[in-house]
C-alpha cells in the first residue's frame, strides 16, 4: 500500500507543474503590455524621437527581457519538474531535455546567469557616470564566474562517470 502510495505521490508535482507555467505565462503576457504601454506613453507624450526617449525605451526594452529571461526560467522549472516526475516523453528540444536534477539545475543556472548579465546591461544603459557600476560589475562578474565554474566542474564530473 505504502508503494503505491510513494508511486501515485509523484503526480502531487502537477501542481507546481501548472503553478510554474501558468506563472511563467503571467510574466511574459504582463511585461510584453506593460512595455508596449510605456513605449507608446513616450511616444505618444511627445517627446519624440530623443537620445533620452531612445535611452528610456532601451532600458524598458532590457527590462523587458530580463523578465522574459525569469519567466524561460520559470518555464523551464515546469518542464523540468513534469520530466522529472510525471511523463518524461514530452517531445522537448536536445538542449532542453532533462533527465535528471542535474540537467534541471544546470539549465536554470545558464538562465540565471542571462539575468545577471541583461541585469549589468540595464544598469550601464542606464549609467549616469558615477563609480558605483564597477562594484556592481565586478560583483556581477564574481557571480557569473562562480556559477559558471560550477557548471564546468559538474559537466566534467558527469562526464568523468
Amino acid at each position: 500500500m505504502l508503494h503505491r502510495i510513494l508511486t501515485a505521490g509523484r503526480y502531487v508535482m502537477v501542481v507546481p507543474v501548472v503553478a510554474t507555467f501558468l506563472g511563467s505565462i503571467a510574466l511574459i503576457i504582463f511585461k510584453t503590455i506593460e512595455l508596449f504601454l510605456s513605449v507608446g506613453d513616450i511616444v505618444l507624450a511627445g517627446k519624440g524621437i530623443s537620445q533620452r526617449s531612445a535611452k528610456m525605451i532601451a532600458v524598458g526594452i532590457i527590462d523587458a527581457v530580463d523578465v522574459f529571461l525569469i519567466a524561460i526560467a520559470v518555464y523551464i522549472i515546469s518542464i523540468g519538474l513534469y520530466s522529472l516526475f510525471v511523463d518524461d516523453k514530452l517531445n522537448l528540444p536536445k538542449w532542453l531535455e532533462i533527465k535528471n536534477l542535474e540537467d534541471l539545475k544546470g539549465n536554470l543556472i545558464s538562465v540565471v546567469i542571462a539575468v545577471l548579465s541583461v541585469l549589468f546591461l540595464q544598469k550601464a544603459v542606464s549609467w549616469d557616470g558615477g563609480h558605483e557600476i564597477l562594484s556592481f560589475g565586478v560583483a556581477v562578474a564574481v557571480v557569473i564566474l562562480a556559477l559558471t565554474f560550477f557548471l564546468y566542474k559538474t559537466n566534467e564530473n558527469r562526464t568523468k562517470q
